[in-house]
Order: structure tokens, then sequence, then C-alpha cells
């Protein structure tokens, strides 16, 4: 049992009798506005994309994609303390 057809006109109703058509226009123009941006902001970084292929052998080809890490050295031990 959930709801029916009837009792979302009746909800409708209520709603277009509280607000008016004119401001449930509104806020439906509003809402559609921000769906879009939302969508239009998602886009923007699909958009970007990585280096190409070419630049990848490129730069593979250099040997500039190894991580270079230089070896740290060693801490000099300490003696231990004598009590």
């Amino acid at each position: 049992m959930g709801i029916g057809i009837w009792e979302l006109l009746i909800v409708l109703v209520i709603v277009l009798l509280l607000f008016g058509t004119r401001r449930l226009r509104d806020v439906g123009a509003d809402l559609g506005a921000a769906i879009k941006s939302f969508k239009n902001a998602l886009g923007e970084g699909e958009t970007e994309s990585p280096a190409k292929p070419k630049e990848l052998a490129q730069i593979e080809a250099q040997g500039g994609t190894e991580r270079q890490v230089e070896e740290k050295p060693e801490r000099p031990q300490r003696e231990p303390l004598e009590p």
C-alpha cells in the first residue's frame, strides 16, 4: 500500500493553492538552472584531458616518469648511556 495517484493529485492541488503557479514556476526555473550549472561544472573536469599519448611517449623516452628518490644517509648510532 503506497501513495496512489489520488494522493499525489491532492498534494499537488494543496501546493498550488499555497504557493500559486507563478512562484512554483520560478522555483522550477531556479532548480533547472542549478541542475544545468552543476552538469556544466561536471563537464569541465572531463574536458581537461591528461597529457596526450605522444607527449607521454616523449616523457618516458627521456626517463621523466621514473621517481627520483635520494638515499638518505644513515643516522649515526648513539652509544647507550651507562647507569
